[in-house]
């Protein structure tokens, strides 16, 4: 299916690696222009290169800045004043103890997980208002719904995605431009590949079985009882952020695999 995402401006944070980089690829195989972005300039120039070759009909381009940073920030938004597509996929994740959590590592998750997006929204949104079109797509998590308990400092900003995506879609009432947020469920990107890794290491489980064994015994509820793929949740932000996507404005959309349970 041709998505009508040719040449709209994609901005895809934290997009070096993981679901950031699967969504970014699926944006460039619709032939838009996508803008990778994370900390390091090598990575960033390594995916681009990548998807260049990859994509030859697609405009892609990098911008390295850590977007916790306000000077970082400054120094993007002058580079790429306008943006069709703002896909606020940049986060950090780390399993802990609740009570080994101090304000510091409280306040950290807060501003990476949610003001760094929030301020990448406040520069673009009222871009997309003038324009009449625009997307916004938070990527947020299982966790926002279902707390797991294994990272309480994760799941709170994820619940905070879902809470400020739903007040800017107010601001988009009866235009062209729509803020949903959509949350994966354990999905294996190299992230969690090294947080198994973690769990595992001194445990006698094969690594060959370690995956199975985290969805038997860490999300039960999993109907499809595996992880997903990056590429599944690229596919998926991508018709989000397409002009076929209109319907539905403020919403949180599950790629869980059933994870959360539904009260019909």
């Amino acid at each position: 299916m041709e998505l009508g995402l040719k040449n709209k401006k994609v901005l895809v944070t934290g997009s070096t690696k993981g679901i950031g980089k699967a969504i970014a690829a699926e944006f460039a195989r619709e032939g838009a222009g996508v803008v990778i972005n994370g900390r390091s300039e090598a990575d960033v120039q390594r995916v681009v290169s990548e998807l260049r070759a990859k994509f030859k009909d697609a405009g892609i381009h990098g911008i390295a800045a850590d977007i916790a940073k306000e000077a970082d920030r400054e120094a993007l938004f002058k580079k790429l004043p306008t943006v069709d597509i703002l896909v606020n996929n940049m986060e950090i994740f780390e399993p802990m103890e609740y009570f080994d959590i101090t304000d510091e590592i409280w306040e950290k998750f807060f501003s990476v997980n949610v003001m760094s997006g929030n301020a990448l929204c406040k520069f673009y949104l009222p871009g997309m208002l003038k324009r009449d079109f625009g997307r916004i797509v938070f990527i947020a998590s299982e966790e926002a719904l279902m707390p797991s308990g294994q990272m309480p400092q994760y799941s709170m900003t994820k619940t905070m995605n879902l809470s400020l995506a739903k007040s800017l879609s107010k601001l988009t009432k009866g235009t062209n431009v729509t803020v949903n947020t959509v949350m994966p469920g354990s999905t294996l990107t190299e992230g969690v590949e090294e947080m198994l890794e973690n769990m595992y290491k001194n445990s006698s489980v094969p690594k060959s079985e370690r995956k199975k064994d985290f969805m038997k015994n860490h999300r039960p509820l999993s109907q499809i009882q595996r992880l997903i793929r990056p590429e599944e949740i690229g596919r998926f932000v991508a018709f989000v952020a397409s002009p076929y996507s209109l319907s539905f404005s403020g919403a949180a959309l599950r790629l869980d695999g059933g994870l959360v349970p539904t009260i019909f």
